[in-house]
């Protein structure tokens, strides 16, 4: 079934530039933390936050926590001066350096596979994804769940394509961020068409969702593969844009959604400490409803739920 909706949401010509400042080279470039420089200790350290004295020694004296993130609205919408993140990731950045008392900065990268790396070399302190947790990622990393998600395909209107459901995708060509939650459920999908006894879905890497849509736009593929929060954000800032979502049936479970650190810094049990903090405090609910994503919410966070069951 295609969805549209009239949200209001970012302009998605501010998404399209941050691929221009981002480039697809892989390098980093700094970001400011959030979208109001008020929120939380952003000009220094705050000792007596709720939970700076549980901080790992590494953190408190760094002073900062690092965080890497990729161009990902409406997570990650990074302003035209290269500089400016917003979007759900800055707003909850804000929050959680309000509870631990330090500030948290972003540095923009390209690709799931150099912040991985780039967080067990320690040039990262977390990433926020969206990224989905595995057995796998918890043996090398803390996971913290807050929130699930669907995967969603994003089509052009007038696309001659006739995509009017997912099961339309079948034979059709698809692109995502190489590596994230969306390739698995591209191949998910894939396999139930052809148990239809239909065409695979062919799918195409590509380094961030800015690109994924250039390449819909360019006419390379005829959908986009995303998280559903990230299609409602496409077609709210665009009318030519509609999207379909993906059904269990098809293989797309409800994945849950987390926020990653390496385990070598000790950092994840006091942001899962945090976390709980703004589920209780009702700055996680005030997040997620000003971004539309009560859909996608939970009732509590969790740490590392692959493996511990």
């Amino acid at each position: 079934m295609r969805h549209t909706t009239a949200r209001l949401a970012l302009p998605l010509a501010v998404s399209m530039a941050v691929l221009a400042a981002c480039g697809g080279s892989g390098e980093t470039s700094s970001a400011a933390p959030g979208p109001d420089p008020a929120a939380g200790p952003s000009g220094g350290v705050d000792t007596e936050a709720e939970l700076y004295d549980r901080l790992p020694q590494e953190i408190k004296d760094a002073g900062e926590i690092v965080f890497a993130g990729d161009s990902h609205p409406p997570y990650r919408t990074v302003g035209a001066d290269g500089q400016t993140v917003t979007g759900i990731d800055a707003d909850l950045q804000a929050a959680l350096s309000e509870v631990l008392g330090v500030p948290i900065r972003t540095e923009i990268t390209t690709g799931l596979p150099a912040m991985l790396s780039g967080m067990l070399s320690g040039r990262y302190d977390a990433f926020n994804g969206p990224v989905r947790t595995t057995p796998e990622r918890e043996a090398e990393f803390d996971a913290v769940v807050w929130m699930t998600t669907v995967t969603s395909y994003v089509v052009p209107e007038g696309s001659d394509a006739g995509i009017e459901d997912s099961g339309d995708l079948c034979g059709k060509t698809v692109a995502g961020t190489e590596g994230s939650v969306t390739q698995e459920m591209v191949t998910r999908l894939s396999q139930w068409c052809e148990g239809q006894g239909e065409g695979p879905v062919e799918f195409t890497g590509l380094a961030d969702t800015n690109a994924t849509i250039l390449a819909v736009d360019a006419g390379r593929v005829d959908a986009a593969a995303v998280t559903e929060a990230a299609a409602i954000d496409i077609v709210s800032a665009s009318e030519d844009y509609y999207y379909v979502s993906q059904t269990e049936d098809q293989g797309a479970g409800v994945d849950q959604m987390a926020l990653l650190t390496p385990k070598s810094n000790e950092l994840g049990p006091v942001v899962f400490e945090a976390f709980q903090v703004l589920f209780e405090n009702g700055d996680y609910e005030r997040v997620m409803e000003e971004w539309n994503l009560q859909d996608v919410t939970i009732d509590e966070p969790l740490l590392n739920p692959a493996t511990e069951q």
